[in-house]
């Protein structure tokens, strides 16, 4: 007998955003010149700062494992962030577990708080792991498809509408990926409302947290009345500090939640890389901060040009995103029956490749996601390549 995949795994699709990275390597290996728009990774350089005590610990032979929690340090850090930027008390000692990277951190906190049957309400546009990781742990994403019309806003109705006698959970994301759209506070108290009247976990996903535009104020559900006792928050490093391959996030919530979250990481990776927490020190000093808002200001040059540049094609709308680095143009005015052969239909005549709205749930089944965390030279031969082949095709 040979060795037989599991229903779960085989039933789950690859990660579109993934896919995409392999489909770009494959046209380069072929030759083929492209301009990759589809991925969420910064183009920086991790910051010295990080840097320089990564390879201290590493020459001090600093190698071993670490609290499966996090270094006691490391979570003192986070919980002093936790405190000065976003209003959480986090008590270091029991709310709090560093992991390896957001994802895992996301999908862990899943693990600590649903079983089988067990339905996660998940607003969409929304990325692309969420639902395969519910239904990993034998639970049911339950998309909440918003109006693209009202710019993708949370509504108390909407969630309402779609809870059931097995919803859970909610999971949130502010910043959005992939709209850019941050929650509003009507937007958040009417979660916190849903979630108070159904007795619901809510899961807030907060990556984008530093990555945002014209001063708007990042609001973590955590930290409003009612929201303490009954969130989990999953951040980390990725994003904000350009260190997207070295896998580290954290996870804050109520102790008694956060103990049964640890035994998912204790039975899973253990801990997050003993040396990796010693350099993310350097990411909560004031040096840290100003490479932050240098990143930030640059992205936000970036936004401005992009949003311009895409509204200035005929026939294409582009809202305006408040973070992240990513738009979500809307391509319905150009005759295209699915995001999907947008996307193929623009990288064959534009050698632009973009990820699929679709890959975002089905309210975004005309839109197409493009990053701007790339150099200023090439997103505007990138634009402008689309926008002659989108004037070619007519909107």
């Amino acid at each position: 007998m040979s060795a037989r995949s599991a229903p779960v795994a085989t039933s789950l699709g690859r990660s579109p955003t993934v896919a995409l990275l392999d489909e770009v390597e494959r046209q380069k290996a072929a030759g083929v010149e492209v301009i990759n728009l589809s991925g969420g990774e910064p183009d920086f350089p991790t910051p010295e700062h990080v840097v320089r005590p990564t390879v201290a610990a590493l020459e001090a032979g600093f190698t071993h494992y670490t609290s499966s929690r996090g270094l006691p340090e490391l979570r003192e850090a986070i919980a002093g962030k936790l405190l000065a930027d976003n209003g959480i008390t986090a008590d270091p000692a029991t709310d709090i577990i560093v992991t390896p990277s957001a994802k895992h951190g996301m999908f862990i906190a899943l693990a600590g708080v649903i079983g089988p049957g067990d339905e996660v309400l998940v607003p969409s546009p929304a990325w692309v792991s969420y639902a395969p990781m519910i239904r990993l742990l034998g639970g049911r994403p339950v998309d909440v498809p918003l109006d693209p019309g009202d710019r993708f806003a949370i509504t108390e109705e909407r969630l309402a509408a779609a809870i059931t006698p097995r919803t859970r959970a909610v999971l949130v994301n502010s910043p959005n990926n992939p709209t850019g759209r941050m929650l509003t506070r009507a937007e958040a108290d009417a979660v916190l409302r849903v979630a108070d009247r159904n007795d619901l976990t809510i899961l807030t996903d907060e990556i984008y947290e530093h990555i945002r535009y014209r001063d708007r104020p990042h609001l973590s559900l955590a930290a409003l009345p009612g929201g303490r006792g009954r969130t989990i928050t999953v951040n980390g490093f990725s994003k904000s500090h350009a260190m997207t391959g070295w896998r580290l996030g954290y996870v804050v919530g109520p102790p008694a939640v956060m103990n049964d979250v640890l035994k998912v990481q204790e039975h899973t990776v253990g801990c997050a890389s003993s040396f990796v927490q010693r350099g993310a020190l350097g990411a909560f000093t004031p040096e840290s901060r100003a490479s932050v808002e240098e990143m930030v200001a640059s992205y936000d040059a970036r936004r401005e040009y992009v949003v311009d540049a895409l509204n200035r094609i005929p026939g294409l709308v582009c809202p305006d995103p408040e973070g992240a680095f990513y738009v979500l143009p809307d391509l319905s005015r150009f005759g295209f029956g699915s995001a999907q052969e947008a996307g193929a239909w623009l990288l064959e005549h534009s050698g632009v490749v973009v990820t699929p709205g679709n890959a975002f749930g089905p309210t975004a089944e005309h839109h197409v996601r493009l990053s701007f965390a790339t150099s200023p030279r090439l997103l505007a031969v990138a634009i402008d390549r689309l926008g002659t082949a989108l004037a070619a095709r007519g909107g």
